[in-house]
This record gives structure tokens, C-alpha cells and sequence, in this order.
């Protein structure tokens, strides 16, 4: 049985592999000796066909970009957060200045992806990374331990949040491939497990749609299996989810995500291709949902939740070439550079979704460096891109923004890649 196991894996190893290397965003391997890294920063991809890259500033300059950010995330965010039973050494992304001592899930999961793609230029991204899981594994959701609790300290009993245990199994599938699963952590196994947890308790069963998490009741009122947060739409994280577990299960979700946002892009913000942060259902119509849902008043609106949708989409579209993610991101990007009249200074925090700007007292990262993102899959918006870049390149604010910031700018600059 041991050995039909062990065969199981290897061969879902290679299929894995292979199945990676055909994609666009996916480079060959090419191990560092002093790292061990299969794929160290820098990458230097080739996307899609048809899509952008930034035109003003060099590749060792958009090169240096990214560790400038990173060294600045890595001293503000990632924290010691002491010792495991072992002995082996705990680390936490800090909420930062706002609640430094404060940990969510989602941050922890950003903290797997950023320093499994930063191996071979960090010598402890490894390291690092490995004292992530831990934390993870320290603090489980009280309602499926194989999914982590979505904040620490918790308060009272703390359960998942669809988001962030989806981007630490995304974590957890970058370093299978980065690194192998040979050493003190087997990176695959721990991905199929948390992928286990998150498809049975976070997935609903008939919508094939993502759920708030794992407290949430498919049936239930007024959050179900048919009101999930459109943030939590990650096509590329779907399909590696796919490659790795040869689980069909994930691709149908892919089509049923994108489905969702056809629909409201068609029927609820023609004009704009806006998502809201929540959704609703209507007679298995999806709307966005009304003030008061789950966050507060800007529930149904484009805001800080669904300022994240361009980057999702935008990333399937360039790794893996989809028509379908294409468009969708495409129609977002070529209004908000017509809204703004080409100026990124302009960007709003946040949208009504027929165009009407909540917010244009400031500018922030979180929305602008999403849409950098988006920016590459329009071909006549090349100075657009460029303008966007500059804007949210060096542009420090705290722990949500600057994690945003950072994930964009792997994709912005070539050196993110589809495991």
C-alpha cells in the first residue's frame, strides 16, 4: 500500500510538471546551486500573445523594483512569532501599523506566495516560508482544522476565510514546484490536504462557487452557497489547484466563477465591467449584494474587497491565456482609463458600479496596482500601463496595500509564474 502511494504521488508529480511547463507564464526550471530554487527570482516570463509589458523602464529596473518592495514588506510585515514544539521557528505577516500584532489568514496566505516567488534572490525564503506553514498549522479554523482560522489572536472560536486558505494552498503548490517535496515539509501533501478542507467545507455543492468560509452554510440565510465575495474568484489559483489534484472539481469552478462575473458584468455594470464586493442572488441571478451584508454599506459596490478582481482576472489571462478572463479584465481596464482620462492619479478608492467614484480624496495602491495588472491585457492602452506602474511602484503604505502592490508588481514585471 506504502508503495502505491508513493507511486500515486510521483506520477502526479510529473503530470503536474508537465502540464506547468505548457503554460505561458511558466518558464523551465533552472536551479540555483546555493538555493535550491527551480525557478529563482528573477524569471522573466513570456505571457500570453496579445498582452503588454511595461515600455518606460528597463528589465533590471523593473528587476530592482520588486526587491526595493520586497525588502520593504519583508522588515514591515513578516514577524517572528516565536518557536514551534520542535523548536523550529514560527513567522506571521503583520497587519501592520494599524494592528501590528494582529494576524489574518489572507495575510498569511500572501506571505506564503510572496516568498516562495522571491527563492534564489532571498537565501531564507525557504526558511521563511516553512515558518509560515507552521503558523498556519498553529492556529487551525475551529470549524475544519485543515483550514486556518482567519485571524490571530482570535476572538472567541476563529473560522476560515475562503481567501485566505485558497492563497496559502497556492503557497503551498509554488513550493512543490519551486523547491520539491523532499524535505523537512511535503509541500504537495500539505496542498492536497488544505485543497481537501477547502473544497468540501468552502466550495458549495451545488454552485460550485466559492463560499465566505468554512462557517457558512450552503443553504442557509442570508449567506449561502450563492453569495460568495467576488475576490474570492481566483481562475490561475483554480487551475494549479487542477494540475496538482487532477480534480475536475476545479475546473468547474473556473467556469462557474467566470460565469458569475460575465452575468453581473453584462447586467449590472455594463458600462463599467465593475464587480461589486458581494453577491447576491436573484432567481439564481447573481446581483450585487445590499448595504449591510456582511462589511457594511459598500457591500454591493466596487470597494476594498473587489479592488482585488482585475488582478485575479487579469493574471489567468496573461498565464494561462483564457478568452474568457481576457475580456473580463480587458472591459474594466479600457473604462477606468477612459473614466480617468488616461490620468492614474485619478483613480478613485472605490466605485458605485455604473462609474461613480466613492472616494477621490486620495490614492491608494490597492486599487491602482490591481489595475496596472489589468492594463497588460489591453493593447491599446500602453501608456496607460506605463503611467500606472509608475504610480504604485514606489508608493509605501501598509500591509494590505503594499501586499497588493507587491503581488502586482511579480506579474507587471515578468517574474511571476503558473505553477
Amino acid at each position: 500500500m506504502k508503495r502505491r502511494v508513493l507511486l500515486t504521488t510521483v506520477c502526479a508529480l510529473l503530470v503536474s510538471a508537465c502540464a506547468s511547463a505548457d503554460a505561458p507564464g511558466t518558464p523551465a526550471p533552472s536551479p540555483t546551486p546555493t538555493t535550491g530554487a527551480r525557478f529563482p527570482f528573477p524569471q522573466h516570463v513570456t505571457y500570453a500573445a496579445g498582452t503588454l509589458r511595461l515600455t518606460r523602464r528597463t528589465q533590471a529596473q523593473q528587476d530592482d523594483d520588486v526587491r526595493a518592495l520586497y525588502a520593504r514588506w519583508k522588515t514591515r510585515y513578516l514577524a517572528s512569532a516565536g518557536a514551534a514544539g520542535d523548536g523550529s521557528p514560527l513567522y506571521r505577516v503583520s497587519f501592520g501599523s494599524s494592528n501590528p500584532g494582529r494576524t489574518v489568514s489572507e495575510g498569511q496566505g500572501y506571505g506564503m506566495v510572496i516568498v516562495a516567488l522571491m527563492a534564489g534572490h532571498d537565501p531564507d525564503a525557504r526558511a521563511l516560508f516553512d515558518g509560515l506553514w507552521r503558523f498556519v498549522l498553529a492556529h487551525p479554523s475551529g470549524s475544519d482544522e485543515r483550514l486556518m482560522g482567519w485571524q490571530v489572536p482570535e476572538q472567541g472560536s476563529s473560522d476560515s476565510a475562503f481567501d485566505g486558505d485558497a492563497d496559502i494552498a497556492y503557497g503551498l503548490v509554488l513550493a512543490d514546484r519551486q523547491w520539491g517535496s523532499a524535505g523537512a515539509v511535503d509541500y504537495a501533501t500539505a496542498a492536497r490536504r488544505v485543497l481537501a478542507g477547502v473544497l468540501e467545507s468552502t466550495i458549495g455543492p451545488q454552485s460550485r462557487l466559492p463560499m465566505l468560509g468554512d462557517w457558512t452554510d450552503p443553504g442557509g440565510s442570508p449567506h449561502n452557497q450563492y453569495t460568495p465575495r467576488t475576490s474570492d474568484f481566483m481562475p490561475a489559483h483554480f487551475r494549479a489547484f487542477a494540475r496538482l489534484t487532477g480534480d475536475p472539481a476545479w475546473n468547474e469552478v473556473v467556469a462557474r466563477t467566470q460565469a458569475v462575473i460575465t452575468a453581473l458584468q453584462a447586467q449590472s455594470a455594463p458600462a463599467t465591467g465593475l464587480l461589486p464586493d458581494f453577491v447576491v442572488q436573484a432567481n439564481r441571478t447573481p446581483r450585487p449584494a445590499p448595504a449591510g451584508f456582511l462589511e457594511g454599506e459598500n457591500d454591493g459596490a466596487y470597494f476594498y474587497n473587489a479592488c482585488r478582481d482585475p488582478w485575479r482576472i487579469a493574471t489567468d489571462a496573461l498565464v494561462s491565456g483564457d478568452a474568457t478572463s481576457l475580456a473580463q479584465a480587458r472591459k474594466i481596464s479600457r473604462w477606468l482609463r477612459g473614466a480617468t482620462g488616461g490620468d492614474p492619479r485619478r483613480i478613485a478608492a472605490g466605485y458605485r458600479l455604473d462609474g461613480r467614484p466613492i472616494d477621490t480624496g486620495y490614492f491608494t495602491t490597492a486599487f491602482a496596482a490591481p489595475l496596472a495588472v489589468a492594463a497588460m491585457t489591453d493593447p491599446d492602452g500602453q501608456a496607460w500601463l506605463d503611467g500606472v506602474y509608475d504610480a504604485v511602484r514606489d508608493h509605501p503604505e501598509d500591509y494590505y496595500e503594499d501586499s497588493l502592490a507587491l503581488q502586482a508588481l511579480f506579474v507587471l514585471t515578468g517574474n511571476y509564474w503558473a505553477p
